[in-house]
């Protein structure tokens, strides 16, 4: 990865994950709520990560790898249930929650669209 290329990652992962801080913290005390709206940001930054890297994804291919990668979605959700639901304390919880997840998922795919355009595979 060039550093040109890392530092537009950079902005990419640090919005998405500044927009899914918002998310978890707003909508902290619904069960599972804020799931629908992480959804699209985490998507939205996958498909920008990829066109730094001249690769073009589709949204398919993008539901796979989030899938994938949201397996530490275990975590945040029972983070959530256990202390989720707790006012100021779960908000908190929640919004670094999903913002770790985020820029950790946009982190692994930003790795692994470089080494594929390095690779020559799209």
């Amino acid at each position: 990865m060039t550093d040109r290329e890392r530092e537009l990652c950079n902005g990419i992962i640090h919005t998405a994950s500044a927009a899914a801080a918002g998310v978890g913290a707003g909508l902290a005390q619904l069960p599972m709520g804020d799931n629908a709206v992480l959804t699209p940001i985490q998507l939205t930054m996958a498909i920008s990560l990829g066109k730094v890297f001249g690769l073009t994804l589709d949204q398919s291919s993008v539901k796979a790898g989030i899938a994938s990668a949201a397996a530490g979605q275990v975590g945040r959700t029972a983070s959530q249930i256990l202390i989720g639901w707790l006012p100021g304390v779960g908000n908190v919880i929640n919004a670094v929650t999903a913002a770790s997840l985020t820029e950790t998922i946009g982190w692994i795919m930003a790795k692994e669209f470089g080494k594929e355009a390095q690779l020559g595979i799209a």
